[in-house]
């Protein structure tokens, strides 16, 4: 997969890195894009429908042991008890099984029943905060319908045409379920290519989009378990994005991953040299304030204290 990416480079136009186009980032787990407010890409992966399903299932057999219960209690208490009331009482405690339980413990524990628990599965909204009470009243509602009313077949349906796996409470109320146990693959340190230094060293790096950087970086860290021919489109598809933000282009014929693994490690190593120059930078004030009459513009100690003088 080499190629060559020594070819003119334009400047960074503003949304023409768009990376939302490419299929193969569904192999990466990057389906859509959550950025926080401090613009950082959050890596959110939806739960599939088969890790639902058991943690359905899971919930359904609590339920149905729940209802079981309620029924040998209602069955005692209608010896003493007329038809009408013993109607209304079963009639408010099956509600309460069914719908009042399910959405308090999915409301107190922050979108978390006993299935998902198990599961290692989290309701959250769809901007990735932790769903309230309204969500999982919508949620816990449009469930008798699509969960016990539709034996399950309209959530089924629902979450094979969603790429959240959302089913139609999740549509209505704004949320999406998503592992949260998933197994976290410890990042591997993105190395520099020897014969791509000097090259990098003195090119101009733009900054790339945060969605941008997280597809290279998962690509470049899942790279050698993809199969081979999505491994070069994707290898082609972002180096091409990446060079848009790079002056000047690459020596000729070089390998895709190659300069992508160049591009990230040497916008680490700046950032690193960003960073300690401005802590160097706030510890020599710091000396120098330390050190200033108390009664200058930069002082900082007390009257009373004699100066800190190196």
């Amino acid at each position: 997969m080499t190629a060559d990416l020594s070819g003119p480079v334009s400047g960074p136009v503003s949304g023409s890195s768009d990376v939302s186009g490419l299929p193969e980032l569904d192999d990466l787990g990057i389906t859509e894009d959550l950025v926080t407010g401090e613009a950082v890409v959050l890596d959110l992966r939806p739960a599939s429908f088969i890790t639902r399903a058991l943690a359905l299932a899971l919930d359904l057999a609590v339920t149905l042991v729940a209802v079981l219960f309620v029924s040998w209690l209602l069955f005692a208490t209608s010896l003493v008890l007329d038809q009408a009331a013993g109607s209304a009482l079963g009639l408010v405690v099956m509600l309460g099984v069914l719908l009042g339980i399910p959405i308090t413990v999915e409301t107190l524990s922050r979108g978390r029943s006993l299935g998902k628990l198990a599961a290692g599965l989290r309701v959250v909204r769809d901007d990735g905060g932790p769903i309230r009470a309204r969500h999982a009243l919508i949620r816990g509602l449009l469930a008798v319908f699509e969960l016990y009313w539709s034996f399950g077949s309209v959530a089924l349906i629902t979450s094979l045409l969603n790429r959240r796996g959302k089913r139609l409470g999740d549509l209505l109320a704004g949320t999406y379920v998503i592992r949260e146990r998933s197994p976290r693959e410890q990042p591997n340190a993105v190395r520099m290519p020897p014969h791509l230094h000097p090259w990098v060293a003195a090119s101009d790096l733009g900054r790339l989009p945060d969605r941008l950087s997280l597809a290279v970086r998962q690509f470049l860290s899942r790279a050698p378990r993809l199969a081979p021919a999505s491994r070069e489109r994707l290898g082609r598809a972002l180096a091409d994005q990446v060079a848009q933000y790079v002056a000047p282009p690459p020596p000729p014929g070089t390998h895709p991953e190659d300069f992508l693994s160049a591009v990230l490690a040497e916008r680490r190593d700046r950032d690193y040299a960003r960073l300690r120059r401005e802590a160097d930078a706030r510890t020599a004030r710091q000396r120098q304030r330390s050190a200033a009459d108390p009664l200058s513009p930069i002082g900082t100690g007390l009257v009373s204290e004699p100066p800190n003088h190196p």
